[in-house]
């Protein structure tokens, strides 16, 4: 996947394709169907299937004190995105220029002059532009006048329990992950959720105690319903899948405040520090909890190790059972696109 980190960095055999525009924060099943029709018409009309989006995020940049809220921060979506089988990616930076360029000037801009769009695809809500002023009916005009085509993609909604009716949103994911529903999320998502950071050097107390930890910061992730998670943790640059317990919370034992990720890897003892981890929320397992003592908080991990390799073994929690979405299998599921008439 090519990155472009501005507009001025596509180049004339980088021009002409069809766009997928939004921010698509998590990559969610209805993320993937707007992408997912992109791609079709990308092959029917054999060109590049480009998706653009902005860094930060806009709530960031109109509200920089808002805690964290991303469910998956530049580095992870980039990587979703690029196993997706995007083949390009232009990140837009949302500084006070973009924010005050108008929705017909965006359209001339960057996907006329910057990128020779020939094909947009939309989500129905896509908003755009200064004060959000553009939708898909600006889309739609400026595409009968300058000669490009326009893909809206009506809502999808979900069959899952609970939630049956309701449209596919990043809201629901977030939802989900603060009550602690982790196998909910990943099915909202169509993939499991994960916290991506480089391990950083802690009070090294779990060697102490029998279990080493790797310590992980949350960054501009979002903070999940704090407890205890059975987890999958991948290591960057090695194709291994470990296993493992993580506690995300505060550690009130030792009367801490900050909020930070703490994982054991079953069966593993190699060094870690400064290694950059992509760990899995497979199952809530329990709340955080204050212990009396060592022995106590000792004895409490042994036995959520215990929970843990159950959970983790049951098939429904299986790896598999959620397979990284590509475009190849988005087609296969859907061969009939799912769109809306401009």
């Amino acid at each position: 996947m090519r990155l472009f980190r501005h507009i001025n960095e596509v180049t004339s055999s980088d021009r002409g394709s069809v766009v997928a525009l939004g921010n698509f924060d998590g990559f969610h099943r209805g993320h993937q169907v707007v992408i997912g029709e992109a791609g079709r018409l990308a092959r029917e009309m054999g060109v590049n299937l480009t998706v653009v989006v902005t860094e930060p995020h806009p709530i960031s940049f109109f509200a920089p004190n808002k805690p964290p809220f991303r469910l998956t921060p530049f580095r992870e979506r980039s990587q979703l995105l690029e196993q997706f089988g995007v083949d390009q990616l232009l990140v837009l930076p949302f500084d006070q220029d973009l924010a005050a360029m108008s929705a017909q000037d965006f359209v001339t801009d960057i996907l006329l002059d910057g990128l020779g769009a020939y094909h947009v695809c939309v989500g129905y809500d896509y908003r755009f532009g200064k004060g959000r002023g553009g939708g898909t009916d600006v889309l739609a005009w400026m595409g009968e006048m300058e000669g490009f085509g326009l893909s809206v993609i009506r809502a999808v909604t979900v069959g899952l329990e609970g939630y049956a009716g309701e449209v596919y949103s990043s809201t629901l994911v977030r939802q989900a992950l603060q009550a602690g529903e982790a196998r909910k999320a990943a099915a909202l998502l169509g993939h499991w959720w994960s916290i991506n950071g480089r391990v950083t050097s802690g009070d090294k107390r779990g060697r102490t105690i029998g279990f080493n930890t790797a310590n992980v910061e949350l960054g501009e992730s979002l903070e999940p319903k704090l407890g205890v998670y059975a987890v999958r943790v991948h290591i960057e640059g090695d194709d291994r899948i470990l296993t493992g317990v993580a506690n995300i919370g505060r550690r009130p034992t030792f009367d801490k405040r900050d909020v930070l990720l703490e994982v054991h890897l079953f069966d593993f003892d190699e060094d870690l520090y400064e290694r950059h981890l992509r760990v899995e929320l497979v199952a809530f397992l329990r709340p955080e909890q204050k212990f009396d003592g060592l022995d106590a908080l000792k004895a409490q991990i042994a036995r959520d190790c215990k929970v843990a390799k159950v959970v983790l073994a049951e098939p429904e929690n299986a790896r598999d059972r959620l397979e990284p979405p590509t475009l190849d299998r988005y087609l296969d599921l859907f061969p009939e696109p799912h769109v809306r008439a401009r």
